[in-house]
C-alpha cells in the first residue's frame, strides 16, 4: 500500500515538476481550449441563425394567409374551406398547430380541432390585437411561437389574431449534424495538437538536456570545451554561469593539486635530509665536527618543517568569517616590530609611524607585520634598508613595508600570495622559507576587510601596503582617532600612503623609534 500511494503520489506531482510535462501539457491546452470555445460558438451561432430563417419564414406565411382571411372577413363571414385547407396545409408543412382567434379572445379554428371554442388570453395574443406580431423561441421544450394580427379591411382595425406553434426538431437535426462536424474538426486540431505538443516539448527542452547532461560530465572530469548553449536567452545564462563555475572550479582543482604537489615537495626534501644525515649518524662513527654538521643539519631542516607546519595551521585558523577587531594603539605595534628586529645587525630597520589607534585583531595583525619584514630581510642584502611605516588617515591606517633589495619580477606579482610560491625557491629555502608568509597575510586581511597591494621593481625593491580600515561604530562616536594623528589622504600607492613628513621622520628619531638593527632569520 506504501509503494502504491508513493506511486500514486508521483505520477500525481512529480510528472508536473517536469519542464517537458508542462509544455506539453501547455501546447494541448493551448489547442483544446480555443476548439472547445470554437465549438460552442459555432453552434449557438449556427443555432440561432436556424431559428431566425425559420420564424422569418413562419411570419411571411402568417402575413399572407392573415391578409387572405382579411379580404374574405373570415371570422365575420362564412367559413371558407379553401382557407381552411390552407391553414392546415401550413400546420402539416410547418409540424405545428395554427389557431385563428377572435376579437373575444376565442378560438375559431384549430388545426388539431381541440381547443375551438375555448377562449385564450395570453400576453403575446393581447399584444397582438394592439397591432404589434410577436416570435418566441423555446429552446427547452423546442418550438417557435409566432402571433400576427387579423385587420378588419375597412376600419383597419386588429379583430382577430392568427397564433401557430412550430416544431423545431429540425433545427435540432440540423445542429446536432452541425455539432458532429464540428467535433470531428475538434478532435483534428486535438491530434495536431497533442503531435505539436510532444514534438515542441522535446525540441524545447534539448538544450536543457545537453546543458544537464554537460554538467553531468563534471563527475567525470574536466572537459577541456566550456557549454556553449545559445538556444535561448536563458540556457545563454546558464551556459555562462556554468561555464564561469567551471572555470573556477577547474582553477580550484589545479590550486588543489598544486598545494598538495608542493606540500609533497616541501616535505620530501627535508625529509630526506633528516633521514640521510641520522641514517650516517646511526652507521658511522664520525667524528667531532662532521656529527655537528650532521646534527646541525637535521635540526635546521626539523625547525623548518616545524614553521612550516605552523603556518600551515595559521592559514586553516584564520579562514573563518569574521574576527573582534578592538583598537589598538599604532605605537605598540611598532614598539613590538621593534623589540623583534632588536637583535639583529644585518639590515638597518628604520620604522617610523605616526600616533593613533588601529581596528584590529592584535596577534593576526602583529602575524602580518612580522612577515613582511621578515621577507624584506630576505630580499634585501647586507646593510640594505628596510623601512615600515605607519600613517594614520580619515577613516583608516595605512601600513608599509619598504625594501631596497632584489625585487620581485612583473609577471611573478599576481602569484607571490599563493601558498608554497617562492620566487627565488633556492634562495628562499636557503633562508628557512616555505612560501606561506604571503597567504597568510592575504587571509589576514581578508578578515580585516583589506588586501595588500604590491608594487616592485626587479633589482630595486618592494613596496608592500595596505589599509586597515575603521568600523562604522567607532567612525560615528569618534573613537579609533588620535588627536595627535596625522590627518592625511593616503592609499593612492604604497609610497604616498606611507611616507611620513621630514618633521614627523625627526620627531620619530628623537622618539627613538627609528632602529638600524635586524633579527638574523
Amino acid at each position: 500500500m506504501v509503494i502504491i500511494s508513493g506511486v500514486k503520489k508521483y505520477l500525481k506531482w512529480g510528472i508536473l515538476k517536469s519542464l517537458r510535462a508542462r509544455i506539453v501539457l501547455l501546447v494541448i491546452l493551448a489547442g483544446a481550449i480555443p476548439a472547445l470555445i470554437l465549438r460552442g460558438v459555432v453552434l449557438s451561432s449556427f443555432e440561432k441563425r436556424e431559428v431566425e430563417v425559420r420564424t422569418a419564414e413562419i411570419q411571411n406565411q402568417c402575413t399572407i394567409l392573415c391578409n387572405q382571411l382579411s379580404d374574405v372577413n373570415y371570422l365575420t363571414g362564412d367559413t371558407s374551406e379553401v382557407l381552411r385547407s390552407e391553414l392546415v396545409q401550413m400546420s402539416n408543412i410547418y409540424n405545428g398547430r395554427v389557431l385563428v382567434i377572435d376579437q373575444d379572445f376565442r378560438i375559431q379554428e384549430d388545426t388539431y380541432d381541440m381547443d375551438k371554442g375555448k377562449t385564450i388570453v395570453s400576453a403575446d395574443v393581447i399584444r397582438c390585437f394592439q397591432g404589434k406580431g410577436t416570435s418566441n423561441y423555446d429552446a427547452k421544450n423546442r418550438y417557435i411561437e409566432v402571433t400576427s394580427p387579423i385587420y378588419d379591411k375597412g376600419t383597419e382595425k386588429a379583430v382577430g389574431v392568427m397564433l401557430i406553434s412550430v416544431s423545431t426538431d429540425m433545427i435540432a437535426d440540423s445542429v446536432q449534424v452541425m455539432d458532429d462536424r464540428v467535433i470531428a474538426v475538434c478532435l483534428t486540431i486535438g491530434m495536431a495538437s497533442v503531435i505539436l505538443a510532444f514534438s515542441a516539448g522535446f525540441i524545447m527542452t534539448r538544450p536543457f538536456r545537453r546543458i544537464s547532461d554537460s554538467i553531468a560530465a563534471v563527475t567525470e572530469g574536466y572537459e577541456d570545451d566550456y557549454l556553449h548553449e545559445n538556444a535561448y536567452t536563458e540556457t545563454m545564462l546558464i551556459s555562462d554561469a556554468f561555464n564561469k563555475m567551471l572555470g573556477r572550479m577547474k582553477i580550484l582543482n589545479d590550486s588543489r593539486n598544486e598545494f598538495v604537489s608542493n606540500v609533497s615537495h616541501e616535505l620530501k626534501t627535508p625529509l630526506t635530509a633528516i633521514i640521510g644525515y641520522a641514517d650516517l649518524l646511526r652507521s658511522r662513527k664520525l667524528d667531532e665536527e662532521k656529527h655537528f654538521l650532521s646534527a646541525n643539519y637535521i635540526y635546521t631542516e626539523g625547525k623548518r618543517l616545524e614553521n612550516m607546519s605552523f603556518r600551515l595551521l595559521d592559514i586553516i585558523v584564520t579562514r573563518r568569517d569574521t574576527i573582534e577587531r578592538q583598537p589598538v594603539a599604532a605605537k605598540s605595534l611598532f614598539e613590538y616590530l621593534k623589540s623583534m628586529f632588536s637583535g639583529n645587525t644585518e639590515q638597518k630597520i628604520r620604522i617610523a609611524f605616526g600616533a593613533g589607534t588601529v581596528c584590529a585583531e592584535s596577534n593576526l595583525l602583529k602575524s602580518v607585520l612580522l612577515n613582511l619584514v621578515d621577507n624584506a630581510c630576505k630580499a634585501s642584502g647586507e646593510g640594505d634598508l628596510v623601512e615600515v611605516l605607519g600613517k594614520r588617515t580619515e577613516d583608516s591606517y595605512t601600513f608599509c613595508v619598504r625594501d631596497h633589495g632584489v625585487g620581485i619580477p612583473r609577471e611573478e606579482l599576481k602569484k607571490v600570495t599563493e601558498a608554497f610560491y617562492m620566487v627565488d625557491k633556492s634562495r628562499s629555502r636557503s633562508k628557512n622559507g616555505a612560501g606561506l608568509g604571503l597567504a597568510l597575510c592575504v587571509e589576514i586581511l581578508r578578515l580585516h576587510d583589506s588586501e595588500l597591494v604590491i608594487e616592485s621593481t626587479l633589482g630595486k625593491g618592494t613596496s608592500i601596503h595596505f589599509v586597515i580600515p575603521d568600523r562604522t561604530e567607532e567612525k560615528e562616536d569618534g573613537t579609533g582617532r588620535d588627536e595627535g594623528s596625522v590627518m592625511e589622504k593616503a592609499g593612492e600607492s604604497a609610497a604616498h600612503g606611507a611616507a611620513l613628513s621630514k618633521d614627523e621622520a625627526e620627531d620619530e628619531k628623537r622618539s627613538g623609534l627609528t632602529s638600524g638593527a635586524q633579527p638574523h632569520r
